[in-house]
């Protein structure tokens, strides 16, 4: 009959579409909303994913394991998060930091992955400040301040780690990763300036914080960090370590006890009501939601410029 081949061709046509359909399903928006072509990048938390997706550019989608609003510190995965590692075309994370994404790393296999701590070692800022029971121990690493990021300097070099990372996994496109990372080193190289420019004359250089963040800053910018927790935020201090603090305080006439915004800031207030000193945010920038003073890292980094400039009286 003549509708046959008729027939015949549209059942081909629809085939055809189908088999499309198929393979964009392979590379083609889903789930993780990526598109066909794109890299698909997993950080561990907020300063990992903000570099990835700045050296990325267009040719990436990046998910982080930790939710805005979540304290990264004592992360759990769920199922499907343990699968993204393992399916990614790069992971980056920081070993010793979250023991359940350096779990998932270990089990995946997969080979591209960047430990941030094989391009910023971290250190053993001693005490801190801190209370020397604190037992949390960042997955066995009792002394070794994980927050690295906090130093643009150190950033400089995670930066141009995941862009070494994406060219050899993306050649294609490595003039582009070249190009946005000049950009953000550029950006900053000038955030470390200002930075050495507010900072450098300071009625004084303590400096009272929540929870011990803001070691590898203090180091970088000549600054010295008292803090009332240890280097989890989920450390309850002492009443020995609380009275240290306090002696502190009137020892270098501090003038602020800076809280942050995914911790509870109960005890850094309490202190500061007994003492009659002011409060403000010194944001670890473990995440960013509605109440961080910025919306990414560069912005929020200016903020807690400020709030030092303000607290230690520097002109």
């Amino acid at each position: 009959m003549p509708i046959f081949p008729r027939a015949l061709g549209l059942l081909l046509g629809i085939g055809s579409l189908l088999l499309l359909a198929a393979c964009g399903a392979v590379t083609g928006t889903g789930s993780d909303g990526s598109r066909p072509g794109q890299l698909r990048i997993v950080a561990s938390f907020y300063p990992f994913q903000f570099v990835a997706e700045r050296v990325a550019g267009s040719h990436a989608t990046v998910e982080s394991l930790t939710k805005p609003g979540a304290e990264p510190h004592d992360l759990e995965l769920t199922p499907k998060q343990v699968g993204s590692v393992t399916d990614a075309d790069l992971v980056v994370y920081e070993q010793h930091f979250q023991a359940a994404v350096d779990e998932a790393v270990a089990q995946s296999g997969n080979q591209n992955v960047l430990d941030t701590t094989s391009v910023v070692p971290l250190q053993d800022h001693g005490p801190l400040g801190e209370d020397e029971h604190d037992d949390h121990d960042h997955a066995g690493n009792a002394n070794l301040d994980p927050h690295v990021w906090l130093d643009p300097n150190n950033m400089i070099k995670i930066t141009d780690a995941v862009a070494d990372k994406l060219t050899k996994i993306d050649p294609d496109h490595a003039a582009d990763y070249h190009k946005n990372v000049g950009a953000l080193d550029a950006d900053l190289r000038q955030l470390d300036d200002s930075y050495r420019e507010g900072l450098k004359t300071c009625q004084r250089t303590e400096f009272v914080t929540s929870h011990a963040a803001f070691g590898y800053l203090a180091e970088r910018y000549g600054l010295q960090q008292i803090s009332i927790s240890g280097l989890s935020p989920d450390n309850e201090p002492s009443p020995a370590r609380i009275a240290e603090v306090q002696h502190q305080i009137s020892k270098y006439d501090v003038t602020t006890i800076f809280y942050e915004t995914l911790a509870s800031p109960a005890v850094a207030q309490s202190i500061a009501r007994d003492l009659g000193l002011r409060t403000d945010v010194l944001d670890p920038i473990e995440g960013i939601t509605e109440q961080s003073r910025g919306t990414n890292y560069l912005a929020v980094m200016k903020s807690n410029l400020t709030a030092l400039e303000k607290a230690n009286g520097c002109s």
